[in-house]
C-alpha cells in the first residue's frame, strides 16, 4: 500500500507518533488510509451541509475496514461571487484546487480518495486532480436543492436574477422581488436548475467516477447519505482490486458524457471542463467532437433554466441511468466501460427505464433531434464558440443585428438598466475571457436582466467570457481567440452587423477579410487589469477557452 511509506517499519516511529498525536491507533494505522477531501464551507448553499456527507463517507470507509483522514478544498460560490470583481476567481479556483489535493495526497501517501464537492469549478477540479494522481476515487456530491415555492409556481436561483431585470422594466415589485429571495432558494443543495454544478455532478455519474444517483439524489434526502455511505465503502473496493481513474476515465468515457450533456441541455460550461479533465488524463477533447456528437444526440430533457423541470424531477423520473438506458438504444452510449461501482456502463444501466415520459423524452419524441448545446465557428470566433441551444427560443435561433461593444461586464449592466439596449441588438462583452479578465467571468447578471426586460427574443449576447449554467437566451460565449490575445471580437466596432445562425453553427460579422485584417493591424493589447497576486500568474499562464482554460505547461 502506498500508506506503508507513512506507516511501516522502524524509521517509520515517527510518523506514527504524529498520527498517535491525533489519537489514531495501531489498528487504525495497519488499515488502507483513505483521505476525504470535504469541500465544506458556510458560504455555498451546495458546501453547508457537506460536513453530514463527509460523516456519512468516513462511516462507510470504517464498514469496510479502511481508516478515513478528511482534509479541506476551497470552493467559490458563483451565484454571491456573480457581478463584481470576485467572479475572476472562480474559474481560476480550479487549478489551486486540484493542485492543493494533489499535494495533500502525495504528501501523505493515501491509498485511495473519496472527494466531495457540490458546486461548479470544484467539482471539475476535483476530477482533474484524481485523473493526475490516479489513486483509487471515487465522488459524490452533496446533492442539488430542492426548488423554491413563490406564488405556487416553482422556481430557482435563475428567476431571481432574471427579477433585476423584470423589475426594471416595472414587470415586477421591488416588493414582490423580496418576497421571491425569501423563498427562492428553499435550502442546502447545488442550485436546482440544469446549471453547471448539477450538469457536472450528473456528469461525473456518467464518466464513471460516481455511484448512480450522484448527480440527482436531493441533498436534503437521506438516499443522499446512504449514498455517501456507499461511496465510503466502495472506496475500499478499489482499492482492492487497484481499479484507478484512468482505468474508468477513457476517451470513450467522455464520448459518454458529451452525449448525455447534449440530451440533458447541460450548461456551457462543461465545454471548458471536460476538455481541461481530459486534458489530465493525457488527451484532447476537441470542440469539433462536441459538435459532431450533437448532432447525432437528441436531446430528452428541458430543464430549468430551459424548461419547467427541475432536478428533483429528473431524479423522479428515472436519473441519469435512465437518459443513459434511453440514449444506448441508439447506440449513443458505450456499454462496456468500467466504472467505480466495479461494474460496467451496460450492468449498471441494465433494467433502467424512463418513469416519467415528460421530464426524460424517449427517442421517439425528442425535445430537438440535436443536442442542447452548439459549437459556432465563422471569421468572429475562428477557434470558436459555444451557446446553449436550448434556451434559445426558435426566433433567435438565426438573427442578425448591429453590435452595442462593451469592454467589461459593469459597462454592459450599466447600459441595460438605463435602457440603452433596444430591440434587434447584439451585445458584444469583450475583454472578459481567461486572460483578459482576467478568469473569464460567469456572467449571469446581463443575460438575466436581458431576460427580466422581456427582450430575450430579441436581444443576443456575445462574449469571450462565459455564461452561467443558469442563463438562458441566444447568449453566446467563450469567443476564441479571445480579445485580449487579438481574436477579432477585439476589432468590432459599435454599430457592425453581427449574424448569427445557430442551427448552421456559424458566428460572423459582416466585414471583408481585408478589412478585419487591417483594424487587426491598428490592434494594440490593453495592459493588464491586474497586476499582482494570483490573477496576475493566471493570467500570464492560462490559455484559451476553446482548449478548455487550462495552465500552460
Amino acid at each position: 500500500m502506498r500508506s506503508d511509506s507513512v506507516t511501516k517499519g522502524l524509521e517509520k516511529a515517527p510518523h506514527r507518533s504524529l498520527f498517535k498525536a491525533m489519537g489514531y491507533t495501531n489498528e487504525e494505522l495497519s488499515r488502507p488510509l483513505i483521505g476525504v477531501v470535504n469541500a465544506h464551507n458556510e458560504v455555498i448553499p451546495g458546501h453547508y451541509h457537506l460536513n453530514e456527507i463527509a460523516e456519512a463517507v468516513k462511516a462507510g470507509i470504517r464498514m469496510a475496514g479502511g481508516t478515513p483522514i478528511e482534509f479541506p478544498a476551497i470552493g467559490v460560490c458563483d451565484g454571491i461571487a456573480m457581478n463584481h470583481a470576485g467572479m475572476k476567481y472562480s474559474l481560476a479556483s480550479r487549478e489551486l484546487i486540484a493542485d492543493s489535493i494533489e499535494i495533500m495526497a502525495q504528501a501523505h501517501a493515501f491509498d485511495g480518495l473519496v472527494l466531495i464537492p457540490n458546486c461548479d469549478k470544484i467539482i471539475p477540479g476535483m476530477l482533474m486532480a484524481a485523473a493526475r494522481l490516479n489513486i483509487p476515487t471515487v465522488v459524490v456530491s452533496g446533492g442539488p436543492m430542492l426548488t423554491g415555492k413563490y406564488r405556487g409556481r416553482e422556481v430557482s436561483l435563475s428567476n431571481i436574477f432574471e427579477g433585476i431585470g423584470a423589475v426594471r422594466a416595472g414587470r415586477m415589485t421591488e416588493e414582490d422581488l423580496a418576497e421571491m429571495e425569501e423563498c427562492v432558494c428553499p435550502g442546502c443543495g447545488s442550485c436546482a436548475g440544469m446549471f453547471t454544478a448539477n450538469t457536472m455532478n450528473c456528469l461525473t455519474e456518467v464518466l464513471g467516477m460516481g455511484l448512480p444517483g450522484n448527480g440527482t439524489i436531493p441533498a436534503v434526502y437521506s438516499g443522499r447519505r446512504r449514498l455517501a455511505k456507499y461511496a465510503g465503502m466502495q472506496i475500499m473496493e478499489l482499492v482492492k482490486k487497484d481499479i484507478k481513474p484512468l482505468d474508468i476515465m477513457t476517451e470513450k468515457a467522455f464520448q459518454n458524457a458529451i452525449a448525455v450533456d447534449m440530451a440533458l441541455g447541460g450548461s456551457t460550461n462543461t465545454i471548458l471542463h471536460l476538455p481541461a479533465i481530459a486534458n489530465e488524463c493525457g488527451f484532447e477533447l476537441s470542440l469539433d467532437l462536441f459538435q459532431e456528437i450533437n448532432e447525432k444526440t437528441p436531446q430528452l430533457c428541458k430543464l430549468s433554466p430551459s424548461g419547467t423541470h427541475h432536478i428533483q424531477d429528473l431524479d423522479e423520473a428515472g436519473g441519469i441511468p435512465a437518459v443513459m438506458a434511453e440514449l444506448s438504444k441508439k447506440g449513443l452510449i458505450h456499454p462496456d466501460l468500467l466504472t467505480v461501482t466495479g461494474k460496467t456502463v451496460g450492468e449498471n444501466i441494465t433494467g433502467c427505464s424512463i418513469l416519467n415520459p415528460e421530464v426524460i423524452r424517449p427517442l421517439g419524441n425528442p425535445y430537438s433531434e440535436t443536442g442542447g448545446l452548439a459549437i459556432l465557428k465563422g471569421n468572429l470566433a475562428p477557434q470558436g464558440a459555444v451557446v446553449k441551444k436550448a434556451g434559445v427560443v426558435p426566433e433567435m435561433l438565426r438573427h442578425s443585428g448591429p453590435a452595442r461593444v462593451f469592454d467589461s461586464e459593469e459597462e454592459t449592466m450599466s447600459a441595460l438598466m438605463a435602457g440603452k439596449i433596444k430591440k434587434g441588438d447584439v451585445i458584444i462583452i469583450r475583454y472578459e475571457g481567461p486572460k483578459g479578465g482576467p478568469g473569464m467571468r460567469e456572467m449571469l447578471t446581463p443575460t438575466a436582466t436581458v431576460a427580466g426586460l422581456g427582450l430575450d427574443k430579441e436581444v443576443a449576447l456575445i462574449t469571450d467570457g462565459r455564461f452561467s449554467g443558469a442563463t438562458r437566451g441566444a447568449s453566446i460565449g467563450h469567443v476564441s481567440p479571445e480579445a485580449a490575445e487579438g481574436g477579432p471580437i477585439a476589432i468590432v466596432q459599435e454599430g457592425d452587423i453581427i449574424e448569427i445562425d445557430i442551427p448552421n453553427g456559424k458566428l460572423n460579422i459582416r466585414l471583408s477579410d481585408e478589412e478585419i485584417k487591417e483594424r487587426l493591424s491598428r490592434w494594440q493589447p490593453p495592459a493588464p487589469k491586474v497586476k499582482k497576486g494570483y490573477l496576475a500568474r493566471y493570467a500570464k499562464m492560462v490559455t484559451s477557452a476553446s482548449t478548455g482554460a487550462v495552465l500552460k505547461e
